[in-house]
């Protein structure tokens, strides 16, 4: 598996086919099983093409010998005024836009990771995701990922991403991670700080991983 030198901004879109081959084979594999395949690749082409323009805009893929992507990861340095559309006003309603303002703003975001199911278990995800975020703004990257990807909560938790915690009665069906290693708030949470909170509470997750 060779991981490719990070495309720069418009630069992926001369891989967009066989990103989004391989983004439609794990994002309609559960627990995302319940979306339409054709929907998906309809929506990620259009989004990638808007994506690739954000600033700081990078991706990192991984290929096998026959060329097939066998793993991806894409994101942008986060800018100021906080986007509200997708998934991001839940994020700033779980943390609150002063958190938002200093946690999030000028860091890295991750935007997708994925990793083809038969390839999941081989350490991909984590070269992956180390391979774009080593290089982040200051060292300061995180993600969002939904609450259900069970899996994938436990991937991030496992490798040391970090939750900062959600404002008193603003729980919601996304869990922000901020990377290892960075500066943070109080209330974040570390997979070794888990022994004796609230079960429901270490049961959140994110997007899609798989090693």
């Amino acid at each position: 598996m060779v991981l490719a030198t990070p495309r720069l901004g418009p630069d992926v879109l001369g891989a967009a086919d066989e990103l989004t081959d391989a983004y439609v084979d794990v994002f309609t594999a559960p627990p995302w099983d319940g979306r339409d395949a054709q929907a998906t690749r309809a929506e990620f082409r259009e989004r990638l093409a808007t994506d690739a323009h954000r600033p700081g805009f990078r991706a990192v893929l991984a290929t096998s010998d026959d060329g097939r992507v066998q793993g991806f990861v894409t994101g942008w340095t986060t800018q100021a005024p906080f986007r509200t559309d997708r998934a991001y006003g839940k994020v700033s309603t779980r943390l609150g836009s002063e958190r938002v303002d200093e946690l999030l703003v000028g860091a890295f975001e991750v935007d997708e990771l994925g990793v083809r199911p038969d390839v999941r278990g081989t350490g991909l995800g984590r070269r992956l995701l180390s391979a774009l975020v080593d290089t982040a703004p200051g060292g300061r990257a995180w993600l969002l990922t939904w609450s259900q990807a069970h899996e994938t909560l436990a991937f991030y938790r496992r490798i040391g991403w970090r939750e900062p915690g959600p404002l008193p009665g603003h729980e919601t069906d996304v869990v922000v991670f901020l990377s290892p290693g960075r500066p943070g708030d109080p209330s974040v949470v570390t997979d070794g700080d888990r022994h004796g909170l609230d079960t429901d509470r270490n049961s959140r997750a994110r997007r899609g991983p798989g090693s």
